[in-house]
């Protein structure tokens, strides 16, 4: 699939259907723009009416061009296009760009054009971009398939838009700023092409360093966040999103529904695949020029060299306002500067280096902040002023800059006005040195660039381990489940709610549905005073708005007084609501009142949401989001970014919360939600919390009717794979040893770097074809922070005296399309040669055919006798035509499926 991606692309020939010598057209414009681009690969006009089209021969069809066309690009009218479609797949086109307008958008005639075009299509496996676009521009091919009034200048930078009107005014201004692109891309309805295939695309493409993103919608989240997170560790995704869903924003009868928009969970999404959201045009550009330009800064400590006071506090401000820090310079910087600088320079940090600095003083003064251990990136503010020479300031700053290269500090430049300034920007743009009209503009640069270097380097921390294991009951949580279901309600009562959490080792309060003032009073002396009573209704969601609720009732009247007062006030304000009785349970008083939940968004599945509960959750807002799957250190990233969290690490002389039970708890109610497909909403609130650790006060939950009615495949609904634990398994080596085999985990990585220990020098020779690498936590975080729905790594472990040991690993990893997948193998030194890498292998592809993988592929150096042994018994085919690395395939056969 990715070479019918090349075929339009990177075609070598393109026929533009619908061309025309009507200037006032569409197909005249995309044809004007294709001769007039650079490209040195033929150009075939089609047209029905004419033998010639601006001054190049015409033909009537793709049909009638006697050659093979990799890309078609049609222009004409929307009915045509169906029948246009099947001519192309006929001729065996290898892709196309649909122009043309008035499909999915233009009513049900036009949604039949919709599909059948689909359908065609994937008949004759064409890729498609469109319809309903403004088409695509490669610079570096002299591509220009679009009707765009000015053609893109070359750059690093991709750009995907699904608003055509939006990139024509963006193209403009990109000319005007000297910012190039390595691709300018329009994929209106995406109708086959979406934002997952580009990504994919452009995050292997050698000219593209930055990918950015104007979206509107996402068709399939799963395969977005699988690919972002594929690349954007490498290569920095910038996505401006506009608009909200209706569906999203709706209120819903839970406190977690209402604070659970749309729009934050694309922030949770962006925030977990390690993408950059920001909120303007000239945000999405400023940082990709950064980016594309700059090291990622390691701290928030930024310095600031201006030759004026007002524009370095207005930037201080902005920096300190956005999540920032002012770097706080040394001594030996400060006497550095006082070195050279005049006796009224600032004397702190900004670096007021006075209206009349020269070029040397600037650059000397860059310097001694940019070496300052205290300071993570510089920017430097100029203003015109008549003694300024902003060109050779800009020269000076550009010599400093790539010194600054090899201390991986950024620096970035605010050259302030317009004509005086000009030539200094140009020089500093040249010299890779990013500048901008506005000191805040800079440095809002500065902190999306900080945040997103944090946000990666938060992802694929060491995980720690869960602190014990916990045995879920899912078979009694489907049973609850069920029951309510085949009941006819979607909604829990608070007691099936709290059965539920307790299935997944949730810690609930003793509790009983009583029917009676006398049971009531039973059940409270059992567990003992004070009590709480509370409506249980399916009808009724927040009990406090119709007196359902009583607390820290200390005696028996008490207890029977409340009852018949719940009973009258609910029968006052809900006379319609069935009653099933009155939960009493245990009144707990922890100092902490929390908001757990979930709540199921339309494009990313469950979302959960963490932070500040209680009656006035509302009113606070004080909550954060995360996807699942899961682990301690994602749960611990969740609570870290709420307002509340410096109270629940201790503060002062309080205790806090037990921090390490709370992470397990948000990872235990994730596997709930990632279990059960059919929980629509849930709303622990509140859960409340002390050094000693959490409990569950009250919850609230709503299933999604539509998803019982229908099977629906194990974690399909999540927009992350999880775990992949049916592939577990207990196996025998030749010798007797009981193995495990599993799927790697982020948690596995100090065993990893045990197992690397151990492993000889020769070995990993083999495994990394000459390279040996230093081990790292960042090398070693891409072998364990995999995604499951791209790469399955399973691990050899077996027991010593308790503790588990690493002893090999095998892996495959998936191209975007599922197509092929690579294989590779390490065994610790002492486990070689008793079976356990034929195993391996053999279990490994076993998976690829289970995943329909076509073929698999692997390089072995022609001195490992063993791999190559093992590659020829199980019939792989090789490729010796290189005496330095041999290159192996496996095609295999799909694994039949059982029938649904």
């Amino acid at each position: 699939m990715r070479k019918n991606l090349d075929k339009i692309l990177r075609p070598e020939n393109i026929a533009v259907v619908g061309a025309s010598d009507n200037k006032d057209s569409v197909g005249y414009s995309v044809m004007h723009n294709m001769l007039n681009a650079g490209f040195t690969g033929k150009i075939y006009p089609i047209n029905v009416k004419h033998r010639e089209v601006q001054g190049k021969k015409a033909y009537s069809s793709v049909g009638d061009v006697g050659e093979k066309i990799d890309l078609a690009v049609i222009c004409t009218p929307a009915p045509t296009v169906p029948g246009i479609v099947e001519d192309c797949g006929e001729a065996g086109v290898g892709g196309l760009v649909i122009i043309s307008a008035g499909f999915k958008e233009a009513g049900e005639e036009g949604k039949k054009m919709y599909n059948q075009i689909k359908e065609t299509s994937k008949k004759y496996k064409m890729r498609v971009i469109g319809p309903n676009c403004l088409g695509f521009i490669n610079p570096h091919l002299g591509i220009n398939a679009s009707f765009a009034a000015r053609n893109a200048l070359k750059g690093n930078i991709a750009f995907i838009s699904q608003s055509g009107a939006l990139l024509t005014s963006i193209l403009d201004w990109s000319v005007e700023q000297s910012v190039g692109f390595s691709y300018f891309m329009s994929i209106g309805s995406m109708l086959d092409v979406g934002f997952a295939d580009l990504i994919d695309y452009f995050g292997t493409d050698p000219h593209t360093a930055c990918i950015l993103i104007y979206m509107e919608s996402i068709e399939d989240a799963r395969q977005f966040m699988s690919a972002s997170r594929s690349f954007a560790r490498n290569k920095p995704i910038i996505v401006l999103k506009a608009g909200k869903s209706e569906e999203g924003g709706q209120a819903t009868k839970s406190h977690t529904g209402s604070l659970a928009g749309n729009d934050a969970v694309f922030d949770a999404a962006f925030n977990r695949a390690g993408i950059i959201r920001v909120d303007t045009i000239a945000q999405l550009f400023n940082a990709a020029q950064s980016l594309a330009m700059q090291p990622r800064p390691r701290g928030n400590r930024l310095a600031i060299v201006t030759n004026a006071g007002g524009p370095g506090v207005l930037a201080t401000d902005y920096l300190m306002d956005n999540g920032g820090d002012l770097a706080q310079l040394s001594e030996k910087t400060m006497e550095i500067l006082d070195s050279f600088l005049a006796p009224s320079w600032s004397h702190g940090n900004p670096v007021d280096v006075l209206g009349d600095a020269g070029p040397d003083a600037y650059k000397r003064a860059v310097d001694a902040c940019l070496r300052d251990e205290k300071v993570d990136g510089v920017l430097v503010i100029l203003t015109p002023q008549s003694m300024t020479d902003s060109s050779a300031i800009a020269r000076g700053i550009v010599e400093v800059n790539q010194v600054a290269g090899f201390m991986k500090k950024p620096v970035l430049a605010a050259w302030m006005g317009e004509k005086d300034v000009w030539e200094g920007r140009e020089i500093l743009e040249a010299g890779k040195v990013p500048n901008y009209r506005y000191p805040e503009s800079a440095v809002d640069v500065f902190v999306r660039m900080y945040k997103y270097a944090r946000n990666l380097k938060l992802l694929y921390e060491t995980v720690p381990g869960i602190p014990r294991d916990f045995d879920r009951n899912s078979e009694e949580a489907e049973a609850i489940i069920g029951a309510a279901l085949e009941d006819g309600r979607s909604t829990l009562t608070e007691n099936e709610a709290k059965d539920l959490m307790a299935c997944y080792d949730i810690p609930v309060s003793k509790n009983k549905v009583t029917k009676s003032a006398d049971e009531a009073v039973a059940f409270a002396k059992e567990i003992g005073y004070p009590v709480v009573m509370k409506i249980v209704s399916p009808d009724i969601g927040h009990k406090t708005e119709v007196g359902g609720v009583k607390l820290d009732l200390k005696k028996e009247e008490e207890v029977r007084e409340a009852f018949q007062q719940i009973m009258d006030s609910v029968e006052k304000e809900r006379p319609d609501a069935k009653i099933e009785g009155i939960l009493v349970e245990q009144m707990i008083d922890k100092p902490f009142e929390l908001l757990i939940g979930a709540n199921k968004d339309p494009i990313f599945g469950p979302a959960i949401v963490f932070g500040r509960g209680g009656v006035a959750v509302e009113v606070y807002k004080d909550t954060q989001m995360g996807l699942p799957p899961l682990n301690m250190a994602l749960a611990r990233h969740i609570i870290e970014q709420t307002q509340i969290y410096p109270l629940l690490k201790g503060y002062r002389n309080l205790p806090g919360v037990n921090m390490e039970e709370l992470e397990f708890t948000l990872v235990k109610f994730a596997y709930l939600v990632m279990d059960f497909p059919e929980i629509k909403e849930i709303d622990i609130n509140p859960f409340v919390a002390d050094e000693e650790g959490g409990i569950v006060l009250d919850a609230h939950i709503v299933l999604d009717k539509r998803v019982a009615e229908r099977r629906v495949k194990p974690y399909r609904h999540l927009s992350i794979c999880p775990f992949p634990g049916r592939y577990i398994r207990k196996a025998t080596l030749n010798e007797g040893t009981e193995v495990t085999l599993r799927p790697i985990r982020p948690e596995d990585e100090p065993m990893l770097e045990e197992m690397l220990d151990y492993i000889s020098t020769s070995s990993l020779y083999y495994r990394f074809f000459g390279f040996v690498p230093k081990v790292t936590h960042e090398w070693m975080s891409r072998f364990t922070h995999i995604d499951y729905d791209r790469e399955i790594a399973i691990i050899a472990v077996i027991e010593q005296e308790g503790e588990e040991e690493m002893i090999g690993v095998v892996r495959i990893i998936e191209d975007a399309w599922g197509e092929s997948a690579e294989y590779a193998i390490l065994i610790a030194d002492k486990w070689q040669g008793k079976g356990l890498g034929n195993l391996l292998t053999d279990y490994i592809l076993d998976i690829a055919r289970e995943r329909n993988i076509q073929k698999v592929v692997a390089s072995v150096l022609p001195t490992n006798a063993g791999m190559i042994h093992m590659f020829e018994e199980r019939d792989f085919k090789f490729d010796k035509s290189s005496m330095e690395i041999y290159e192996v395939e496996l095609p295999l056969e799909e694994e039949e499926q059982p029938a649904e």
